[in-house]
């Protein structure tokens, strides 16, 4: 199977393309780096070429008012050529409970670029994912100041990368899903909690203090970050990714 890789050289995607190549399957890895441009077009018919699934793994550069404009162009682009390629197969990477937190914008973004792939020509399926464990320092980083570390008692459920990347693998080489399949971590932390843990891994003695205000996660309530009953559950625990 011959599978184009979009966003193939980043976290996610280079993990993908190593798995998918591994298993016998033609992974390719298309990136600016490589001559693509999304947001223009140009590159994606020979990206396309002889494909018989595309999956597209980036990302918006921006989490403010201008995530929503990439994902409807970057989508119409990559629809459009996919559907003049013959390409079977469009797979995107989502989030767990993005339609549940409409205050964040790119949270709305993300749901507007799933709902553009389920109105679009081409078979397709959503792998929505929990939060990455690689980017719990980069949240911890937002609220912080010498001495403290600011975040709410959201709860979350972070998963690996590499399970992410596995979880996108498997989708790529079945049929497609024509919906939804999440996945997460086998474990729920609250955010400030997570926090003191992860500051404690790293020796760093500053303080974490609940204020349900901090951050862009203070606008997700409840269990909308949690996985349902339905979700595959990811086997790496936060403890063992830290001791790796």
């Amino acid at each position: 199977m011959k599978i184009a890789v979009i966003g193939g050289t980043g976290l996610i995607g280079s993990q993908v393309v190593r798995i998918l190549n591994a298993r016998g399957h033609e992974a390719v890895p298309h990136s600016p780096s490589t001559g693509l441009d999304l947001l223009s077009g140009q590159g994606l018919p020979e990206a396309l070429k002889g494909a018989d699934v595309v999956v597209n793994l980036t990302n918006s550069p921006t989490f403010d008012d201008a995530s929503p404009a990439f994902f409807q162009t970057t989508m119409d682009n990559l629809l459009t050529a996919a559907n003049a390629a013959g390409v079977g197969h469009v797979v995107i990477l989502s989030i767990v409970g993005a339609d549940q937190v409409p205050d964040l914008v790119y949270y709305r973004a993300k749901v507007l670029q799933e709902n553009i792939l389920k109105a679009g020509p081409v078979p397709y399926s959503i792998v929505r994912a929990t939060q990455f464990f690689e980017f719990i320092d980069a949240v911890l980083s937002w609220t912080a100041d010498e001495n403290t570390v600011r975040l709410p008692a959201t709860r979350v459920q972070p998963m690996a990368a590499a399970d992410v990347a596995e979880a996108v693998a498997s989708v790529v080489v079945g049929a497609p899903l024509r919906g939804t399949r999440n996945v997460a971590g086998p474990e729920v932390f609250a955010l400030d909690e997570l926090g003191r843990i992860t500051l404690a891994a790293h020796g760093d003695h500053r303080t974490v203090i609940t204020d349900n205000s901090a951050g862009m996660f203070a606008a997700a309530s409840g269990d909308v970050l949690i996985a349902k009953d339905d979700a595959v559950i990811a086997k790496t625990t936060y403890q063992e990714w830290l001791a790796r």
